[in-house]
């Protein structure tokens, strides 16, 4: 496991996981890099188009982007992670803010990851969202009556088991256009979702940070 730690430009809720492990790389992406500041972490890459913010003129690993490109800031700190060869991304500062744009690209930005062999978790407000699919994930329960939301990404989902929860599924279709999954509550020490086939964006509560 080769952990890839993204700072972006969205709401930053803190810290959960600080990079240290031998092997961490920590991109931040464009004005990502005020909440390594914030956090005294020294970035590996500052990537970016610099729409948000200059990049400091001590900082001499830039990968400076076009403003009219395919990829957002965040995606293209992903490709560098992949690059570098890392399997594990934890993305701070890619929800929230004023672009609920920038949120649904960067869970779709999970599935890239999950396609290329790698696992993404985006952190949220006391919240966690990770994409699986044709797998399954395990879910420990750290909030009493935890909230726990599975999602259809794609056009169907098939053969989705939730066990652990309070309403759970067996064998259940999940679609983009019908929410079933959401608002369910961890009961038990672990939670389980699988899907069969198809892919979904699972997201559960955490305990709030000191």
């Amino acid at each position: 496991m080769k952990r890839c730690f993204v700072f972006a430009a969205g709401s930053y809720y803190g810290l959960r996981e600080r990079p240290g492990d031998p092997g961490d790389f920590v991109i931040a992406a464009d004005a990502g890099y005020r909440v390594c500041l914030e956090e005294c972490i020294r970035p590996d890459l500052l990537v970016g188009d610099f729409d948000s913010m200059e990049p400091p003129a001590d900082f001499a690993r830039v990968r400076r982007l076009p403003v009219e490109k395919d990829d957002t800031d965040t995606l293209a700190a992903l490709r560098a992670g992949l690059e570098r060869g890392c399997t594990d991304f934890l993305i701070y500062g890619g929800t929230g803010g004023r672009r609920l744009d920038h949120t649904l690209a960067n869970l779709q930005s999970l599935l890239f990851l999950r396609r290329r062999g790698a696992l993404g978790f985006l952190f949220d407000n006391d919240f966690l969202w990770t994409v699986i699919e044709n797998g399954e994930v395990r879910v420990a329960r750290t909030v009493e009556w935890g909230l726990l939301s599975v999602f259809c990404l794609g056009d169907r989902a098939e053969g989705v088991d939730e066990s652990g929860v309070q309403y759970p599924l067996s064998n259940a279709v999940l679609t983009p256009e019908f929410p079933l999954g959401v608002s369910n509550h961890i009961v038990e020490p672990t939670a389980r979702v699988s899907v069969r086939r198809g892919a979904l964006a699972v997201g559960w509560e955490l305990p709030p940070l000191a």
